[in-house]
């Protein structure tokens, strides 16, 4: 029965070690189907921010939607002809301006008023309730749940890229 056991707590601590003609398996380096990439991330994507902890359970934010032809299909007849012209580059130059603007002191509101292309939001100026269960894309949960009152991210889901600023 020893011998047993030291058989397989051998055999155990050899497991995923790569011995030349040897057999292993999967480490936490490696995995069934090693070859395939990670999905490319936006450069205007808040990564730093999105790989926080997050920070509330719940928040108030409002948001900038902006997004591009290529998702037309997620709006159901409904997106904003901005987007029905707009490649997925194009969005991101505007993302760019946009967070360069709030970031020389432009308001909020006034770009969000002009830009968003979620027509509720943006003509009601209205902060969206955000908790984990709300019935809202999970990227924009991620995010706004991270973001400090005050902090600006961008997060990117289905229907675009969202430049989120938390105000509570």
């Amino acid at each position: 029965m020893k011998r047993f056991l030291a058989l397989a707590f051998a055999g155990l601590a050899a497991c995923g070690t790569a011995k030349p003609g040897g057999m292993s398996g999967p480490t936490i380096n490696n995995h069934i189907g090693g070859d395939t990439l990670a999905p490319v991330v936006s450069p205007v994507v808040s990564q730093d921010i999105l790989a926080r902890e997050p920070v509330a359970n719940s928040a108030r934010v409002k948001h900038i939607l902006i997004g591009w032809k290529q998702l037309a299909d997620n709006y159901n007849g409904q997106m904003d002809p901005r987007a029905e012209a707009r490649s997925k580059k194009e969005a991101e130059a505007l993302v760019t301006d946009l967070t360069k603007r709030l970031a020389a002191g432009e308001p909020f509101d006034d770009l969000m008023r002009e830009y968003s292309e979620d027509s509720g939001s943006a003509q009601s100026g209205n902060p969206i309730p955000v908790a984990p269960d709300a019935q809202l894309v999970i990227e924009f949960k991620q995010l706004s749940l991270r973001l400090e009152v005050g902090e600006r991210g961008v997060c990117e889901s289905s229907y675009g890229f969202h430049i989120i600023t938390r105000v509570e």
